[in-house]
Formats: structure tokens, C-alpha cells, sequence
């Protein structure tokens, strides 16, 4: 007798959309001397490339991200990112959101707030999914299940 094979996709045929351009980098950006914030764009580009757990795509390129839902007040030292899960069912948007939340916490300074959510309206356990992100001993306790923090790892690494 032969076991079940995979699970079969939750949306085996997600819309992809197209990538944005690379952010061109100015002369103010490149100057050492000056102070440099970070901004908007400079989230969107550190979180655009996770991969998507479920697909061979990037957060950017099935949409769950987007610069418009990346927010920033430097001076402040908070950043918020809505993400928006491919369908309002998808049991993948607590890794999704781990994994934003882990690459942030991995690349920015320590003085920033985090605040990394679902889309109001478009997930049907919005609030439960929140609630696990915006809890810090339930972050830190997911992140030391070592067969979670691998498929966050998989998520956060360049495709080949």
C-alpha cells in the first residue's frame, strides 16, 4: 500500500505579477558623510525577495507584498508592512509573516519597532495571525523550533 502522496496547493494557480525595477541609488545615498535613513523602499527591497513557502515565486511577485503597504518613520525607529495572502484561507500566513519579521529583525538596527500584519479584510484568521506576530515570546519560542526556523531560513535564502 502506498501513503498519501504531497498535499496538494492551497492555490495551485496564483496570478504573478510583474517585479518592480531596481531602486537606483543617488548621490546622497552614496555619500558617507551624510546621514542615511531608512525609508520605505529600502524595507520593500529587503522583504520583496522571500520566497513564498508554498510557490517557486517571491512575496513581491505574488503580490503578498507590496511598497505601498510598507510603512516608515525612521526618526521614530518604526516600521509596519501589511502583507496580503494569495487567498483568505492560506494556513501559510503565519510563516509568511514570520518569515517578513525575521528578515527585518535579521537586517535592520535594534532601535526599530516591528510591526508586521495581515491586510485588514483579506484573511479569515486575520486577528489570530496578528496576535502570534505581534507577540514576542511566541516569535522568539517559533524561532527556536528547529524545523521551523529551517523552512523560515528556506524562505529568507536566494533562489538558484
Amino acid at each position: 500500500m502506498v501513503g498519501p502522496g504531497p498535499a496538494p496547493l492551497e492555490n495551485a494557480n496564483p496570478l504573478i505579477y510583474r517585479r518592480s525595477g531596481e531602486r537606483p541609488v543617488t548621490a546622497r545615498e552614496e555619500d558617507d558623510e551624510l546621514p542615511d535613513a531608512i525609508d520605505d523602499r529600502e524595507i520593500f527591497d529587503l522583504i520583496r525577495s522571500i520566497n513564498d513557502p508554498e510557490h517557486p515565486l517571491t512575496l513581491e511577485e505574488l503580490n503578498v507584498v507590496e511598497q505601498v503597504r510598507v510603512k516608515v518613520n525612521d526618526a521614530e525607529s518604526t516600521v509596519s508592512v501589511e502583507f496580503t495572502p494569495t487567498i483568505p484561507h492560506c494556513s501559510m500566513a503565519t510563516l509568511i509573516g514570520l518569515s517578513i519579521k525575521v528578515k527585518l529583525l535579521r537586517s535592520l538596527p535594534e532601535r526599530f519597532k516591528l510591526d508586521v500584519h495581515i491586510t485588514p479584510g483579506t484573511h479569515a484568521s486575520e486577528h489570530a495571525v496578528n496576535k502570534q506576530l505581534a507577540d514576542k515570546e511566541r516569535v522568539a519560542a517559533a524561532l527556536e523550533n528547529s524545523h521551523l526556523l529551517e523552512v523560515v531560513n528556506q524562505c529568507l535564502s536566494a533562489r538558484s
